[in-house]
């Protein structure tokens, strides 16, 4: 069953049938979690660096922020019996297709939040995908833990 995860949204899953997507990742990032050992994989979908920007809005969706929607991500898969030790990490997205001066710079800074979170957490990045001007697809096949990350106009890859 194929499981879309909207922007400022996560999900998770442990069914082997599953196929969880995101679509038009562009300065949004995308973060795809997978154990294989315990065939749990999870996909967050986030929007902005730090909840601080609106904690009412965090407050109702933590999705929206990489602060508060990464560690929602791996306490949901740690739930469905998954491991940090054992977790293949992928991100994409943080491109700056509707931004290409670089004014705002939401794809840079939400990528910057994500590896200061990591960093903090002691989680080592597997794969990044991340800028550009480029739209980004994320998928996870739950079966085999493949995670894809289809680039618009650049064809796809397979981690």
């Amino acid at each position: 069953m194929n499981i879309i995860v909207g922007v400022s949204d996560m999900k998770v899953s442990n069914n082997p049938g599953d196929m969880i997507i995101t679509y038009s990742l562009g300065s949004c990032i995308g973060v795809a979690v997978y154990d294989r050992e315990a065939r749990v994989g999870g996909l967050l979908h986030y929007m902005l660096p730090e909840s601080e920007l609106d904690k009412e809005k965090a407050g109702r969706n933590p999705f929206m922020f990489a602060d508060t929607g990464i560690p929602a991500l791996f306490k949901a898969a740690y739930q469905l019996g998954a491991k940090k030790q054992r977790m293949k990490v992928v991100a994409a997205g943080g491109s700056q297709v509707l931004d290409q001066n670089g004014f705002f710079n939401i794809g840079k800074r939400n990528h910057t939040a994500m590896r200061k979170i990591f960093f903090r957490n002691n989680v080592l990045l597997d794969h990044e995908n991340i800028g550009g001007v480029v739209n980004r697809t994320v998928r996870i096949c739950m079966d085999t833990g493949e995670i894809n990350i289809k680039i618009s106009g650049q064809g796809e890859i397979s981690i």
